[in-house]
């Protein structure tokens, strides 16, 4: 039902309708906390991938010029180790923002059709999670690469 476009006339119609409001915007204010929570798990896991990889590839070179000598597939092991962490933790915490997400949807279209809010106000997609996901890709990709030496980043 659409919200009337009548002003309120008494002082309980008012009060109900700048609570509708309110109420409506807490749904914007919770859907952009769960995108800084997704964010920060980008951030934690974009650091765990870079650094896994960035431990193998330091390794790689130092192998290659002949300036470690040490069990050649430790430092592979804990890098490969690192991402797959990262990739792990990336992969919970979009599963847990979509799951939070669409049961955020759901309470606002019941809350919508019960009349308490208006519900005027869309969800735009999530960059953030976009983000996540093409970060999941790079990941993926790394930890393919690494495993099989070959490949953009083997």
């Amino acid at each position: 039902m659409a919200p009337s476009t009548d002003p309120p006339q008494n002082a309980d119609d008012i009060s109900v309708e700048l609570s509708k409001r309110r109420t409506g915007m807490s749904f914007q204010r919770t859907r952009m906390s769960a995108d800084r929570t997704l964010m920060s798990v980008i951030r934690t896991s974009l650091s765990l991938i870079s650094f896994g990889f960035t431990i193998y590839q330091f390794f790689v070179h130092l192998r290659e010029t002949s300036l470690f000598t040490g069990r050649a597939n430790a430092p592979r092991n804990f890098g490969v180790t690192l991402v797959a962490v990262g990739i792990g933790m990336l992969v919970l915490g979009i599963g847990y923002h979509a799951h939070f997400m669409w049961e955020l949807r759901r309470r606002r279209a019941d809350m919508t059709a019960q009349e308490l809010i208006h519900a005027q106000s869309g969800f735009p997609p999530s960059l953030t999670l976009i983000t996540a996901v093409l970060l999941l890709v790079v990941g993926v990709v790394a930890i393919v690469s690494m495993l099989e030496r070959s490949g953009p980043f083997g």
